[in-house]
């Protein structure tokens, strides 16, 4: 068994004799830290990462094994603990056991194999409480997920289902023909951010629980697709966009995620623009070279203050109230571009626009 797969345990005792002799017995079959006392087994701990039982003697100078087990319990309550007595005070053996403090205890004289076979239960449960707590993350993570979907959706589904509810209820009783285009308006606006709720969320799912399906990207008909979406929007807004694509050689990664990270970027640069500039625009730069793609995606828009910066990669975050965004476009561009080894810095000013800048390294083999 490689050095790196072996069970790392702490041995404390205050005889060095002991020490010695544990270390001769066990250093094949685990990787073996030791210390003379209370003191040098918490700094033992604290520069060695990974140690999953930790074996110690009841009677020392300076405390019990009961009183040191019961002081690392706070700052390292994972390592299984199992005492080690040669006395008859067995009362306060079973005392430390009922209250947690040990996983169990080994009479003095102990064998080979009454350590050994208390090591690896103790390992076991290690393993076992471990693998609960990453569960248990998991499960919290889903929890607090779920719940800011549930808040999400009355927010973003319902504000939008409301508006057009109430323009059709207003328009019910209209006649002048200019009213009513006017009410048209804001129905439309409201079946966009529901569109564009929906659209994000499946793109949250399909990364979420997607496999990667690798392939050759050609960016200029990639680029050409995406760009597509949001003619209307440029058109109707006065935006102009510009794209320059220069893809020297062939480029492999999963088209899916390319075109999440586009597609969001680009929303945001066409969404986010300052309503009462005349000159607005949306500039695209796509570079591949040796198999590495670097996207610019630049515009004059409305700007993100530099303390929310960190921030508009979380999900369901919102640096502005100008647009009512989903909070999901972003926090799904992260995700992409972290199953794809991928980076992404943020350069932005208020009132002057933002650059984001993508670095993506493509897959070694064109299909998976």
């Amino acid at each position: 068994m490689a050095n790196g797969d072996k069970i790392k345990i702490l041995y404390i005792d205050d005889e060095r004799n002991n020490l010695n002799g544990f270390k001769a017995t066990f250093r094949f079959d685990y990787t073996v830290y030791l210390a003379i006392s209370a003191d040098e087994a918490t700094q033992v701990l604290k520069e060695n990462h990974g140690i999953s039982v930790i074996l110690c003697d009841q009677r020392m100078p300076d405390k019990t094994g009961v009183q040191f087990f019961e002081e690392i319990r706070v700052d390292y309550p994972a390592p299984v603990r199992i005492l080690i007595t040669g006395y008859t005070d067995i009362e306060s053996v079973i005392d430390a056991v009922n209250r947690g403090h040990i996983f169990r205890y080994i009479k003095k004289p102990w064998t080979d194999n009454d350590v050994k076979s208390a090591i690896e239960e103790a390992n076991k449960f290690f393993l076992t409480n471990s693998m609960l707590a990453l569960r248990n993350i998991e499960l919290q993570s889903a929890y607090d997920e779920l719940g800011k979907f549930a808040y999400s959706i009355t927010h973003d589904v319902r504000g939008p289902l409301l508006s057009i509810i109430g323009a059709l209820e207003l328009a019910e009783g209209i006649d002048d023909l200019g009213e009513i285009h006017e009410l048209l308006g804001m129905m439309s606006e409201s079946v966009r951010k529901l569109d564009e709720y929906i659209k994000n969320t499946h793109e949250y799912y399909k990364i979420k629980r997607g496999v990667l399906q690798f392939s050759e990207i050609d960016f200029n008909v990639l680029l050409s697709d995406i760009a597509a979406l949001f003619q209307i929007t440029g058109r109707n807004n006065n935006i102009r966009y510009t794209a320059k694509v220069n893809q020297q050689g062939p480029f492999s990664s999963d088209e899916i995620s390319i075109k999440v990270i586009l597609n969001n970027l680009m929303s945001n640069a066409f969404n986010y623009q300052r309503k009462n500039t005349e000159d607005k625009w949306v500039d695209v730069v796509i570079d591949v070279k040796d198999n590495k793609a670097e996207i610019s995606v630049s515009d004059n828009g409305i700007g993100i203050e530099e303390s929310h910066i960190d921030k508009i990669f979380t999900m369901f975050y919102r640096a502005t109230s100008e647009e009512n965004g989903s909070g999901l476009g972003l926090y799904n561009v992260k995700d992409a571009l972290a199953k794809l080894n991928g980076t992404i810095d943020v350069q932005s000013k208020v009132n002057e626009g933002t650059t984001f800048k993508v670095i993506i390294p493509g897959s070694s083999h064109g299909t998976k």
